[in-house]
C-alpha cells in the first residue's frame, strides 16, 4: 500500500469483526489511520483490532449493538475519550434476512431494520456533533444493491436497505454547512461469509446447492464474478479521502454492473 491518505486520523468502522467491514478496517489501518472496530463478536472483533497493530497504528475493539442507543452513546464516547476526534465513520454492521412475504415474521421484519436501518441511523447521529464541532469529517454508510432493486422474499431486507440511502441523503443536506461529507456504498454479492450463508439458504429453498447459486448470481452479474470485500473496502476509503471532498449525498453501486443489467 503505497499511498497513506488517512495518517493520525481515526476511523470508526461498525460491523468490523468479519467482511467488509474487516477489509475496510484493514484499508484504513494500512493507510495509516488509528482504528476502533465495533462489533458485537467479540472474539473475531479483538482478532481483526490485533492484525491492525501490525500496520503500525491504534486500533482497539469495542462491543457495540447498533441497535441499542445507549451502548452506541457509550462506545462513541470512549472513542472520543481515547483520540479525541473521529475522522471517519463507516457503518457497515448488517445482517440479511429473507422469506416470503406471508412467512416474515414481525419479529425478523423489526430485527432487520433495527440492525440494519435503526443502527445507521444511532451511530449517523452519535457522530454528527463530534464532526460538526470539527468541521470536518467522512461517513460512508452501507447500503446495498438491494437497496436500488429488489427481488421476491427479500422485502425486510430491500426496505432497510433502501432506507440507508434516504437516510444519507438527509445527513448528506444536514452536515454539508460543516463541510461533512455523507455517502452511501451499495455493494453487489461480496464473497462474505454473510453471502456464503444466504447461498445456504436460499440455494437449499432453490434446489441448489450453495455454490451453485453463487455462480449463478455471478453469472447475472456482467463481470461474471462476485465481488471480494476488499473491492468494496477501496471505494469506501476513496469516499471518505480529500479526493472525494466534492462529493456527498450519493449512492454509489460496487456491484460489477449488476444493477445497470
Amino acid at each position: 500500500m503505497e499511498q497513506k491518505r488517512f495518517v493520525g486520523q481515526v476511523a470508526v468502522i461498525t460491523g468490523a469483526a468479519k467482511g467488509i467491514g474487516q477489509a475496510t478496517a484493514i484499508r484504513f489501518a494500512e493507510e495509516g489511520a488509528n482504528v476502533a472496530c465495533l462489533d458485537v463478536d467479540d472474539v473475531a472483533n479483538e482478532a481483526t483490532a490485533r492484525s491492525l497493530h501490525q500496520y503500525g497504528v491504534d486500533a482497539i475493539a469495542l462491543h457495540c449493538n447498533v441497535a441499542d442507543m445507549e451502548n452506541v452513546k457509550t462506545v462513541f464516547a470512549s472513542i472520543l475519550e481515547r483520540w479525541g476526534r473521529i475522522d471517519v465513520l463507516v457503518t457497515s454492521a448488517g445482517i440479511y434476512t429473507g422469506a416470503p412475504l406471508v412467512d416474515v415474521s414481525l419479529e425478523q421484519w423489526q430485527r432487520t431494520i433495527d440492525i440494519n436501518l435503526t443502527g445507521v441511523f444511532l451511530c449517523n447521529q452519535a457522530v454528527a456533533p463530534i464532526m460538526m464541532q470539527q468541521r470536518s469529517g467522512s461517513i460512508v454508510n452501507i447500503s446495498s444493491m438491494a437497496g436500488k432493486t429488489s427481488w421476491p422474499g427479500t422485502m425486510e431486507y430491500s426496505a432497510s436497505k433502501s432506507g440507508v440511502i434516504g437516510l444519507t441523503r438527509s445527513v448528506a443536506q444536514e452536515l454539508a454547512p460543516y463541510g461533512v461529507t455523507v455517502n452511501a456504498v451499495c455493494p453487489g454479492n461480496t464473497l462474505t461469509e454473510m453471502v456464503r450463508g444466504v447461498a445456504e439458504q436460499v440455494g437449499t429453498r432453490d434446489g441448489m446447492t450453495a455454490e451453485e447459486w453463487l455462480q449463478m448470481r455471478a453469472n447475472d452479474c456482467p463481470m461474471k464474478r462476485l465481488a471480494e470485500p476488499w473491492e468494496i473496502a477501496g471505494v469506501i476509503a476513496f469516499l471518505a479521502s480529500k479526493d472525494s471532498r466534492y462529493i456527498t449525498g450519493q449512492a454509489i453501486e460496487v456491484d460489477g454492473g449488476m444493477v445497470m443489467s
